[in-house]
């Protein structure tokens, strides 16, 4: 039997029939960020399974509308867990991401400056 993967269909998560569905950039960055992470070995696919297992069900009642804001957070805490970023780091990029978002024009993508969280 082949241990659960992180690239196979979870419970909850948007499909069509050729695969996720994203309705924002970021939540495929999210998604491809934690398969590139799984597939480098940093966590298994039981350690994923479970860190977003524990999110999920700490979710409650949620129509799926919300479910890459979960697959983030999961993301940000198994990071946490294996030492691959620190809290410093992770609320220095929320606030750069808040700022650069708050002084984008209407209309225009938002985007971070190379040189911010260096």
């Amino acid at each position: 039997m082949n241990p659960p993967d992180i690239d196979v269909p979870c419970p909850g998560q948007p499909r069509d029939e050729n695969g996720p569905v994203f309705a924002e950039p970021w939540q495929a960055q999210a998604f491809a960020l934690a398969v590139q992470l799984r597939r480098a070995g940093y966590f298994t696919a039981v350690e994923w399974a479970d860190t977003l297992g524990a999110v999920l069900r700490n979710a409650g009642d949620d129509d799926g509308s919300r479910y890459y804001e979960h697959w983030l957070h999961a993301l940000e805490r198994i990071s946490l867990a294996k030492g691959l970023t620190d809290m410093a780091a992770l609320d220095a990029r929320t606030e750069a991401w808040a700022h650069a978002y708050e002084h984008t024009p209407h209309g225009k993508p938002v985007e971070l400056r190379a040189s911010v969280g260096r």
